[in-house]
């Protein structure tokens, strides 16, 4: 691992306390999002829009991923190689331990050549990502 310079950090030039400098880093560990959440459906939102929820198992779970903001517009558009204008901001919802995502379709639902009509068998992207974990 690599260690800061005595004197400060390289890249912001800032000096770092010796009582950081002596902490050990910890790695970050992560698991895939099918072992952190029950839930991973994708669905219609009407004719335009597909929506994604993540329903979380534990709340340390749900609440780091929220404070981390680990699903992001930026992540999501990636996943989906969608430009990051058609990805909404995910919605956080407490008391569920969920992520609501909605993202524009691709084609109009109903649409020559859309085949999904349900918006039922997006999530599949999302199934590749892992996050931190507690």
């Amino acid at each position: 691992m690599e260690r800061p310079p005595p004197d400060g950090d390289r890249r912001s030039g800032r000096a770092v306390p010796d009582h950081l400098r002596r902490l050990p880093r910890r790695p970050v560990v992560t698991a895939p999002l099918t072992e952190l959440a029950d839930v991973v459906r994708s669905k219609n939102s009407g004719p335009y829009e597909l929506t994604i929820d993540i329903i979380f198992t534990g709340q340390d779970q749900y609440e780091l991923v929220k404070q981390r903001r680990a699903i992001s517009r930026e992540l999501v558009a990636e996943l989906y190689r969608v430009p990051v204008d058609d990805v909404g901001e995910p919605i956080f919802y407490d008391p569920a331990k969920a992520v609501k995502i909605n993202l524009r379709r691709p084609l109009v639902s109903g649409n020559v050549g859309e085949r999904d009509v349900y918006g039922a068998q997006q999530h599949g992207p999302l199934l590749t990502l892992r996050l931190p974990t507690p």
